[in-house]
């Protein structure tokens, strides 16, 4: 058994050696990473290091202590996803769970895809990998998908359909990087869900997002009554709030307008109107490029 696997890897190792060769035709590279796709080779683990641009920044141990007892019973099922480095080393671009367990259950091979892959493929394809797992809390797919527009130049659009996504869903997850740092971390441990940190954005001015977050965090509330408390909260000059009156509907369903509007051009948007119905609603945009993007929206 053991020659076989050598003679498998040796075959995947030819293929990664000539991938890069400059007199190698395209197609031949094409051909030869279609292979590298499908096939699995059994690779030192000690030969394996961890993916710098993981989005995913902590392991659970308890959850890893029991995938490691799998592991020695079952072995690993799911083969995990690597890239070549050269000088026989590998990189993961995902399965960084598996492989951790595999190195506690004292495994010295693992199962592995091998692809080929520049360092924004690589960043690209673990954060879509992760994504689509839902391996990632909401902070974690926030980060990642920043990292991904600052480091990989990709807009909005383009990651969204990049992971599969709504437009909308990804500036949503993005909006949550700007709450404050105890909210966020709040988020990353799951003392509040998605939908407390999607509630809590809308908290106006900024200043009392953590005066709402304690109240939340105090009574135990619930999404619905988070949304409740944040629609009657209205800050006071004193920054410590009070109930206002009850808003008319046309009122409620301004603010849900302005609420999509701001999500669909990523920008801030005013909405002025008066008791007769008359007013106006105005785009901002920060430069030329902003007010361009906002110019080929309005045309679509």
């Amino acid at each position: 058994m053991g020659k076989k696997k050598d003679k498998i890897g040796l075959g995947l190792r030819a293929l990664i050696s000539n991938i890069d060769d400059k007199e190698v035709t395209v197609e031949t590279k094409k051909k030869a990473e279609k292979e590298l796709s499908k096939a699995t080779a059994e690779i030192s683990i000690s030969k394996i290091e961890a993916n710098p641009f993981q989005p995913r920044t902590e392991f659970d141990k308890q959850e890893l202590q029991e995938l490691s007892e799998s592991i020695e019973t079952h072995g690993v099922i799911q083969p995990i996803t690597v890239r070549a480095i050269g000088g026989d080393k590998y990189q993961i671009i995902s399965g960084e769970r598996r492989w951790r367990a595999s190195k506690k259950a004292g495994l010295k091979t693992i199962p592995a895809y091998v692809r080929v892959t520049d360092d924004q493929g690589l960043l690209e394809m673990a954060i879509v990998e992760n994504i689509q797992r839902s391996d990632l809390n909401s902070m974690e797919v926030a980060i990642s998908f920043q990292r991904l527009i600052d480091e990989c130049n990709i807009s909005h659009e383009e990651m969204a359909s990049r992971v599969n996504k709504n437009r909308s869903t990804v500036t949503n997850y993005l909006r949550l990087l700007k709450l404050p740092p105890r909210i966020q971390k709040s988020l990353k441990n799951d003392e509040i869900s998605m939908g407390h940190a999607r509630a809590l954005i809308g908290v106006e001015p900024k200043e009392n997002q953590l005066d709402v977050f304690k109240r939340v965090i105090k009574s135990g509330l619930s999404v619905r009554a988070t949304e409740e408390l944040i629609k009657s909260f209205k800050a006071s000059p004193s920054g410590k709030g009070k109930k206002a009156g009850r808003p008319s509907a046309i009122d409620i369903e301004l603010k849900k307008i302005k609420s999509r509007l701001e999500d669909y051009y990523e920008t801030k948007v005013d909405i002025k109107r008066n008791a007769k119905g008359k007013g106006s609603f105005i785009l901002h945009f920060g430069n030329d490029g902003q007010f361009n993007e906002l110019l080929d929206l309005l045309e679509d």
